[in-house]
């Protein structure tokens, strides 16, 4: 009787927080991390910075890992034309693409640290403050930091801990973080 009368208190107390839009998440040990295993084939010259950015994400999230050349939930390219850009298909997995006449301008650690935090769930912010890693090209050429924020990085976090809804890990294109390449005036 009295594990029916507590299992009954659970369910009580777990609709009225659900009413009131409390959401209660049993954080994952750390061993129970989400993999994402992302590839540098087709990434060329770039495939060194894939791994530079991937050591900043892991360091600065809990919930998941990202592991070079072990699957393809991630894809990087290396393009010439066209912008750097994501295409997040669904939470952890998608393409991204750094473009070499972006990456001149700017900070090519930056751009893929950027991109990645597409695929990682977070969106655009064009502020222009180069302390948010999503301001992306916003924050102009002179702006290096590779680094996400503290929030950036709880929000990443959190999506992978499963406290966020379903809408926030849809599929979505990110383009026009970084402005086109510089055309000289003739």
């Amino acid at each position: 009787m009295t594990s029916r009368l507590n299992r009954l208190a659970v369910a009580f107390l777990a609709t009225a927080l659900a009413t009131l839009g409390v959401t209660v998440a049993n954080p994952a040990p750390a061993s129970a991390a989400m993999t994402i295993c992302y590839n540098t084939s087709q990434a060329g010259s770039y495939a060194s910075v894939a791994n530079q950015a991937a050591s900043i994400w892991n360091n600065a999230t809990v919930n998941l890992t990202l592991s070079a050349n072990c699957g393809s939930n991630l894809r990087i390219y290396r393009i010439t034309g066209g912008g750097s850009y994501a295409v997040r298909t669904s939470l952890g997995n998608g393409r991204v693409y750094i473009d070499t006449q972006q990456a001149a301008q700017y900070s090519v650690l930056r751009i893929m640290t950027h991109e990645i935090g597409h695929i990682l769930g977070l969106p655009d912010n064009y502020n222009g403050n180069c302390a948010l890693l999503m301001s992306g090209g916003s924050a102009g050429t002179s702006c290096t930091n590779p680094y996400p924020s503290t929030a950036e990085a709880s929000r990443v976090s959190n999506l992978f801990a499963g406290t966020f809804s379903a809408t926030d890990r849809s599929a979505d294109v990110f383009r026009d973080s970084w402005p086109s390449a510089l055309t000289p005036v003739s």
